[in-house]
């Protein structure tokens, strides 16, 4: 692996760095306040002993036979869902049972397993409430362990080896913003804590942390810290009053309908807006870090931009990312609604009515709600970013830079004829005035037309 050859960001002048000092550090201690207080330190465990146990198995043996025909219904279709039939037999790899071999059906129905010999699975212990010694297993899908880890492994090693040290500080801010959201946000939602609020303060501390962790405390990091916590601000702002103008409830999903039964502590509407801030987050860290870092790279390269060149020149940048980065949130965010939007085209509703419709109406929100949010981000870094690169010039002016040597401009026809009667009379005395004419080819041209 060699070495990481990025050319740090310039320093910037003392007066400024003191000022985002003052600035970001409340910022960070209010969010650690923050936090604090909303830290869900009495959250209920998981109550055991809902889920039957699981265990871990390996296929030995798998036989298929003919289904019994099914009885049909009164309107004369059949009863359920047909094959495959047979059994598996699987050998049991851990809990009480480790080492026994234990039959079940073959897994049938939409989205069932297909198994076959050696497959690893995962089996459900179930027991009959009448008579506990009586148990039956099934097969409940395969275990996925070793691919992820292997998949983990080659997305890390990728990282690594493409930004070096860059990609592995990148790494642990990933693994930074799961411990967050894993200890914080989603324990503190499931609490019954305002979701906005905790989605709010658990997005700060996981900018706060990954942009440093990832970019290094400098300037350049701070102006892109900055302008993400004044986006996601707006961001939640805009959010709140769309949401509130279309009516959306947070019922517009199968999985927030069942979290209602299951949690009736938590407020969908919230979470809704909750998932509009943590989706935002991610691209809006992509964009601050770019226009900060091309401000800086600008000023570099010509230290005689002035501060309203840079800031035009780096927003030109933004326009083209931003043009890019919105196709990307709304197939993003369509992806994983595939399946509901194949869904809804089979629908017999009219368009507008499907078009206005709770789950669709509330992607349409979600993705015009960070898009905006995106866009507000662009001048508002470019411009921090900009008053931060020049100041150290005088309002932000040119800065003084060194005249390079020029060459002399070549001499007008008459002077030229002076100049060479001149030479003529000096060449007779001193051998040495050719060079010494001052001209560009020190004088060659002159002999040699002499």
């Amino acid at each position: 692996m060699g070495a990481d050859h990025t050319r740090p960001a310039p320093s910037a002048p003392p007066g400024v760095r003191r000022i985002l000092v003052a600035t970001v550090v409340p910022l960070f201690v209010a969010t650690l306040i923050a936090a604090l207080v909303l830290w869900p330190w009495d959250a209920p465990d998981p109550a055991a002993g809902t889920e039957p146990p699981r265990q871990h198995g390996t296929v030995t043996r798998v036989v298929t036979e003919p289904c019994p025909p099914a009885p049909e219904t009164p309107e004369g279709g059949p009863d359920g869902a047909q094959g495959p039939c047979g059994t598996v037999t699987v050998r049991v790899d851990d809990g009480p049972a480790a080492g026994q071999q234990v039959e079940t059906p073959v897994p049938a129905g939409p989205g069932a397993p297909a198994v076959a010999v050696g497959d690893e699975i995962i089996l459900v212990q179930l027991t009959d409430p009448a008579d506990p010694s009586i148990s039956t297993y099934n097969i409940a899908e395969h275990q996925r362990g070793k691919p992820l880890v292997w998949l983990v492994v080659l997305f890390a090693a990728a990282i690594v080896a493409f930004g070096r040290w860059r990609g592995l500080a990148a790494l642990a801010g990933l693994a930074a913003s799961f411990a967050i959201l894993l200890t914080f946000v989603l324990p503190g939602i499931s609490a019954g804590s305002p979701p906005l609020l905790v989605a709010v303060v658990g997005a700060a501390l996981i900018m706060f942390v990954v942009l440093y962790l990832t970019h290094g405390v400098t300037a350049q990091t701070s102006v892109a810290v900055l302008g993400t916590l004044g986006s996601l601000v707006l961001t939640g702002v805009l959010g709140t009053i769309a949401t509130a103008a279309t009516h959306l409830t947070g019922f517009g999903s199968e999985d927030a309908t069942t979290l209602s039964v299951l949690q009736v502590d938590v407020d969908l509407h919230g979470l809704l807006l909750a998932g509009i801030i943590i989706g935002s987050l991610g691209v809006l860290d992509d964009v601050t870090v770019t226009q900060a870092a091309t401000v800086t790279e600008l000023a570099h390269a010509n230290p005689g931009l002035s501060r309203m060149q840079l800031y035009r020149a780096a927003t030109r940048v933004g326009r083209a990312h931003i043009a890019s980065t919105v196709n990307t949130i709304v197939l993003a965010y369509a992806g994983a609604s595939l399946p509901v939007l194949l869904l809804l085209t089979a629908d017999s509703r009219a368009v507008t009515q499907i078009l206005t419709s709770e789950f669709l109406a509330q992607e349409i929100v979600r993705s015009a709600v960070a898009t905006l949010g995106l866009i507000a981000a662009v001048p508002l870094t470019t411009g921090l970013a900009a008053v931060v690169t020049t100041a150290g010039r005088r309002g932000g002016e040119v800065s003084e830079q060194a005249e390079p040597p020029t060459t002399p401009a070549p001499r007008p026809a008459a002077d030229r004829s002076e100049a060479l009667e001149a030479l003529g009379g000096a060449r007779a005395t001193d051998p040495t005035a050719t060079a010494r004419s001052g001209w560009p080819d020190g004088g060659r041209s002159t002999e040699t037309a002499w």
